[in-house]
């Protein structure tokens, strides 16, 4: 059988498909969710719209920091792993790994940062504001917090009655 197109055509055709590849980790980001830079003429001077009301972080309990591990197992680790190092599920099949959990960026980071950053995004990782609500998003940064330390925990930080059940 004979080819139907000249074989000289064959490669600047690939070299034109090739050539439109981009890293999608620069692309601009649109989300639908967010407040218009510009107040629409419909909308009441002074309305907060939904989402968009300030969120306080809550307090600190053990049912917060439960939460924010289910959050976290649920929504973060398939690319953060359950250890915050990176190397979850999706980034074992390909997709490009973050920066572990512990590196100085995420670690100096305030709560607040933290926040801003699993509502809105960063890099290749997309906002969760859709997904997550607010309150389990503080839970999340609350859990990443307590995850840190946990990497980072030595026997001197135990009570003695932690050590004497310590195997």
């Amino acid at each position: 059988m004979r080819c139907p197109w000249p074989l000289h055509v064959l490669p600047g055709t690939l070299l034109l498909l090739v050539a439109g590849c981009d890293d999608m980790s620069r692309q601009h980001k649109e989300n639908p969710y967010a407040s218009p830079r510009s107040a629409p003429a419909d909308v009441v001077q002074g309305s907060v719209e939904y989402h968009d009301a300030p969120h306080h972080a809550p307090a600190l309990t053990a049912t917060l920091l439960q939460r924010g591990r289910n959050e976290y197992h649920a929504f973060c680790a398939p690319c953060h792993a359950r250890t915050g190092q990176g190397d979850g599920m999706v980034v074992q099949r390909g997709f490009p790994a973050p920066l572990p959990l512990a590196t100085a960026p995420t670690r100096s980071a305030t709560p607040a940062q933290l926040y801003a950053i699993i509502t809105t995004g960063q890099g290749v990782m997309y906002g969760f504001a859709q997904r997550i609500m607010p309150d389990d998003r503080w839970a999340i940064v609350a859990y990443l917090y307590a995850l840190r330390r946990s990497q980072q925990a030595v026997l001197a930080d135990m009570t003695p009655a932690q050590r004497a059940t310590r195997p």
